[in-house]
């Protein structure tokens, strides 16, 4: 027969929930309510109602939203004071509300995760990689089935590496 949650049977169970699902440390939730963390774990894991979890995910959603409605509203009068500018033909200004706009665009696109910022490194071109490809060849001439198969198996995985 399985045991009983002692989670689950807790008193304060609805407080323990919510400093779950808060992220604080399972240590410290344990000491306070006095429960192992491991079955604050296991509660956790298999106990803690999927829509608590929906609620919480829902709530860091709509905090996230709100980061970005200064940025929203940083840019809404970047390109106002644009407008403004070019209206009254004050080049400098407009190049400046162009200047202020792009950058907070840039970071709205970069705060929701629009912008690829990330770099790609081809190690196959390395130098470095070629120099120890090329040792460990010839470090199996004396042995050529053995330098066969770890060619087949670089060969193999360069071509994965090139086809991603």
């Amino acid at each position: 027969m399985a045991r009983k949650c002692t989670v689950c049977e807790h008193e304060k169970v609805e407080e323990i929930n919510r400093l779950l699902l808060e992220g604080v440390s399972l240590r410290n939730i344990a000491k306070q309510y006095f429960v192992s963390a491991a079955s604050l774990h296991r509660h956790k894991e298999g106990h803690l109602p999927a829509k608590l979890v929906k609620a919480q995910e829902a709530q860091e959603i709509a905090k996230a939203n709100n980061l970005l409605d200064p940025v929203v509203g940083l840019r809404d009068k970047a390109l106002s004071i644009l407008a403004t500018a070019e209206q009254a033909g004050d080049l400098k200004t407009a190049l400046q509300g162009i200047k202020e706009a792009r950058a907070c665009l840039e970071l709205l696109a970069r705060l929701q995760g629009e912008l690829q910022e990330r770099t790609t490194v081809n190690v196959l071109v390395n130098p470095q990689w070629i120099t120890l490809r090329t040792v460990i060849l010839k470090a199996l001439d004396g042995y050529p089935e053995a330098r066969q198969a770890v060619a087949r198996a670089l060969r193999e995985v360069e071509s994965n590496v090139v086809g991603q």
